[in-house]
């Protein structure tokens, strides 16, 4: 069954414009209620969080309508990471979690996401059925039957307690001066709550949202802001999350930048050291640098490439029994802990690391030396689809011919914006250059 409507992360797109819109978010959410309610039960359980965006306000009330038309009781976490939504979904029996958030993406934008009863990410199969189920007609409840929503006023302190369960028993952070860039996002109370408690001097950033400046200028997809606080401040790290504290980039003493390919190094060679690393293997996306593939052999272990997006590396870890596993973006996942990636328990990871082994973060955030890659995106019109292009395919096959055996090439649509991404790896930078700049202008024409 195809999906329209979803996308590699669920439901995303401008506020106020479809399928953004308070309409579809209705709809949405009575198509969920339906898709979720059990035979022979009277009432039903679905929690939703969201982050600062002000559009949410309005998702929000428009998915309680949907859902409570349905019959589902709808219980509202406010802001709070969506990692915090996988597992309160769990924790309070709900039949369904929904977070509002297009977490990286500018404040104009949100999102829809859905979690199962289980606190994963719905798969594929089921956001079909739920898209099939918004296209037709959808049955509402008796009155009697109506569903009533209720404030949970401390679903953020749930959270924070479950997070500090994850860091070392009997250890401390005390001594370590943090910068915490959230973003002005989901995990602005949460995030500086945890670390705090756990003995950190904490120097916040992105803390004051005002509905416009989510990821404006700050967060993971703006690292520079916490490296600047970094060095300003002589703290011993930075943790940059995202907006909705589901991705996280590590800054060093140095202001140096470990994206997700670094953490994940660190961390499989340490759980691999401590006995914990299952199945020998960490599963990332295909957009990992082949550094990471490298090092991985070097101590005896492999990687298992997915196509692109967290909830793909989720379903191969769940397939196949991995613990560990994420993007080089920043998700790292790690199913001891959480459902989906989350940021901050990452960060509690490399906090762990750093405090066992009395290193220096400039120590431990390089531990493969990368395989020179750019990366470059090209925004596309609306129905426009360039790669369908006989110039832009031909290109590619000569990007792909003259890299062959010492690089590689992928090119591919995202999967909530209208971007085209083009990435490319090889040992030869000016060769890399030359490759990516020649496919960006093929798509430009195109596009």
């Amino acid at each position: 069954m195809s999906r329209k409507l979803f996308g590699t992360d669920g439901v995303r797109g401008r506020a106020n414009t479809y399928p953004m819109t308070a309409e579809m978010a209705l709809r949405l959410g009575a198509a969920a209620g339906r898709y979720f309610r059990r035979k022979g039960e009277d009432r039903h359980r679905v929690v939703i969080g969201k982050d600062t965006r002000l559009s949410g306000y309005m998702l929000e009330n428009a998915l309680t309508a949907g859902l409570t038309s349905t019959g589902m009781n709808v219980l509202l976490l406010g802001p709070v990471p969506t990692p915090a939504v996988g597992f309160l979904t769990r924790s309070m029996r709900a039949d369904v979690g929904i977070m509002i958030s297009a977490s990286h993406n500018p404040a104009a934008d949100n999102g829809i996401k859905f979690f199962g009863p289980d606190g994963f990410k719905l798969s594929d199969e089921a956001e079909a059925e739920i898209e099939a189920i918004v296209a037709g007609d959808i049955e509402p409840a008796q009155p009697q039957n109506i569903g009533r929503a209720k404030r949970i006023d401390d679903g953020r302190g749930r959270y924070v307690e479950y997070a500090k369960t994850t860091f070392p028993a009997g250890q401390r952070l005390n001594g370590l001066k943090v910068v915490l860039d959230c973003a002005n996002g989901a995990a602005y109370r949460a995030a500086p709550d945890v670390l705090w408690e756990l003995g950190a001097e904490v120097i916040p950033l992105g803390v004051n949202p005002n509905g416009f400046n989510i990821n404006d200028g700050v967060g993971s997809t703006h690292p520079e802001a916490c490296a600047r606080a970094v060095l300003e401040h002589g703290a011993d790290l930075g943790i940059s999350l995202d907006g909705d504290a589901d991705r996280v980039m590590i800054i060093d003493e140095k202001g140096r930048v470990a994206d997700g390919d670094q953490i994940m190094a660190l961390l499989a060679g340490r759980w691999a050291d401590q006995g914990r690393l299952r199945g020998g293997a960490l599963v990332a996306t295909v957009m990992s640098n082949l550094g990471l593939e490298r090092y991985l052999a070097g101590r005896g272990l492999r990687l298992e490439r997915t196509a692109v997006g967290d909830r793909y590396v989720v379903e191969r870890m769940r397939g196949e029994g991995f613990n560990l596993g994420g993007e080089q973006s920043g998700h790292i996942v790690m199913t001891d802990y959480a459902t989906t990636g989350d940021g901050l328990i990452a960060g509690l990871q490399f906090l762990a690391a750093l405090s066992d082994s009395g290193a220096k973060a400039s120590d431990l955030v390089a531990q493969f030396e990368p395989v020179p890659q750019m990366l470059k995106n090209v925004r596309y019109a609306a129905g426009a689809d360039p790669l369908s292009v006989e110039t832009v395919k031909a290109e590619i096959a000569r990007a792909e011919a003259r890299l062959s055996g010492q690089g590689r090439v992928l090119i591919r649509k995202s999967g909530t914006e209208p971007l085209i991404r083009v990435m490319a790896e090889a040992e030869d930078e000016t060769v890399l250059r030359e490759v990516v700049e020649g496919i960006v202008a093929a798509v430009e024409k195109a596009a």
